[in-house]
């Protein structure tokens, strides 16, 4: 998601809850880089700290 703000557009990568519908986590940066949306998601697993096996990518 990109927001202007009054110097320019900044990059927004939100992490939501889709059960509790919560923002979680968020990152901004200047340009869109998967290396922050990565931090963001980092940031949400660190937060919420699910049980062992709900964090893997199947």
């Amino acid at each position: 998601m990109y927001l202007w703000t009054q110097e320019s557009w900044v990059c927004l990568a939100v992490v939501i809850d889709l059960y509790s519908r919560r923002v979680v986590c968020w990152a901004m940066d200047w340009r869109m880089k998967k290396a922050r949306v990565i931090l963001a998601l980092m940031m949400a697993i660190n937060l919420r700290q699910p049980l062992p096996g709900l964090n893997e990518v199947s």
